[in-house]
């Protein structure tokens, strides 16, 4: 039986003119690999004005990196960055290693975590995507992409069948792809429209992966409507959640709302991803209400607000009412929970803090309830059904004309509830 093999890496990365946010980025790559179940056993950093064009690198890193690739015994070197088809041959051929880039790395614990149709294909699209320029010479890289068995790195959508593609094959694959996404998104837009015919409002939750999305949700589930099997899967991990999950949830007074849980966003996302992603964040572009979470606990979250601010307009994402929630605020010695205009500090995990959230939301998407006072005739006793379920019925009276109702309504029911006002 084959022994499996750890997979032991080093990082590598260049601090181009002094970037401040370049030490952050070595350690989420290191977080990164060890998603993957990879020991990160050393660390090369070099600053340079720009990346050098043949090897990334400057040559004279390539010695250093190989001499501590073989004193601590590594077996893979990860750069922090996407390298290019070039870059890669070159370093694979001087340092006779197994090299893969960020962007390879990101793809993988993808196509690990996808579970549903739609984001398996996502994924694969993605890959073949970063596949196509690097076709040339990569078979001649194939024993060394091959790897170890014990975790690490699948080599999905880099594995020798694929590899043996040539451009056209691809093409029509992802054509293929295409298609059958096209199918799902068509399937989503009808979804999409019946929500928005119903007039349920959305509200999207947002942010940097392990940020604690998925934790808001269950906990807003559990307060609301307890039910195991809507529970959202939640780990502390990066990219825990890949799949978009809807759940509704159920307020005292009939009001109800959906809530989307989205695929977090991390520094460097590779340009594939974001592009094949796009359709499953339409849910936040379509949303009445983003929540943007933020680990409030974590010294570099300024810039994660900015990375997610900044993808989420690349998705078109734009316009839409947020708040933010700082998350965490138990870890960062914060007093909480806390409210101040649109933001708001709690700590998801022991759930202090989220009734003052819902009051938040609640505020915010059923802002264009309207009081009314009606009276439903006898014979419509359906009318008076659908308000108790539907509504929010603050008082009730009997006359001789019908039932007198003062009611909390939903605008797309003022309307139809406009004859019987008195």
């Amino acid at each position: 039986m084959e022994e499996n093999i750890k997979e032991r890496a080093i990082l590598v990365g260049v601090n181009i003119r002094n970037d401040r946010h370049f030490d952050y980025s070595i350690e989420e790559l290191g977080n990164l690999a060890e998603a993957l179940d990879v020991e990160v056993v050393g660390v090369i950093t070099q600053n340079l004005e720009r990346v050098t064009p043949s090897h990334y690198v400057g040559t004279g890193k390539i010695l250093e990196i190989r001499e501590l690739y073989d004193a601590l015994d590594a077996n893979v070197i990860i750069f922090d960055d996407e390298l290019s088809p070039a870059q890669l041959r070159n370093l694979e051929h001087d340092i006779d290693a197994k090299v893969i880039d960020r962007t390879t790395l990101v793809l993988d614990i993808f196509a690990r975590r996808a579970k549903t149709r739609e984001a398996q294909l996502q994924v694969e699209i993605a890959q073949l995507q970063y596949l196509m320029p690097r076709l040339v010479g990569m078979n001649a890289s194939l024993s060394r992409q091959g790897g170890g068995t014990g975790g690490g790195f699948q080599n999905k959508g880099s594995g020798e069948t694929k590899l043996e593609l040539d451009r056209r094959k691809i093409e029509k694959q992802i054509s293929k792809i295409r298609r059958e996404l096209d199918e799902i998104q068509a399937q989503r837009s009808t979804q999409r429209k019946k929500r928005q015919k119903n007039a349920i409002p959305v509200v999207s939750l947002v942010g940097y992966t392990n940020a604690g999305k998925s934790t808001i949700m269950n906990q807003l589930l559990a307060r609301t409507n307890p039910d195991e099997e809507k529970q959202v899967f939640e780990k502390d991990m990066l990219f825990a959640t890949l799949d978009t999950s809807v759940r509704q949830i159920e307020l005292e007074d009939n009001k109800r709302f959906l809530l989307t849980d989205t695929v977090g966003f991390v520094s460097k996302l590779p340009h594939h991803l974001v592009k094949a992603f796009r359709s499953t964040l339409e849910e936040a572009r379509e949303a009445d209400l983003l929540l943007h979470v933020v680990d409030t606990s974590n010294a570099e979250n300024a810039y994660m607000v900015e990375i997610t601010n900044n993808t989420l307009s690349d998705v078109g994402v734009g316009d839409v009412p947020t708040i933010f929630v700082y998350n965490k605020a138990d870890r960062a010695n914060i007093a909480y929970p806390y409210v101040n205009q649109n933001q708001i500090y709690l700590s998801a995990k022991d759930g202090q803090g989220l009734d003052e959230l819902l009051e938040m939301i609640k505020k915010e998407i059923f802002s264009d309830y309207e009081i009314h006072t009606v009276c439903i005739p006898y014979d419509r006793g359906d009318l008076v059904s659908y308000l108790n379920e539907h509504a929010n019925i603050l008082s009730t009276d009997y006359d001789e004309a019908g039932t007198v109702l003062k009611v909390d309504l939903k605008v797309a029911d003022v309307n139809r509830m406009r004859p019987f006002f008195i």
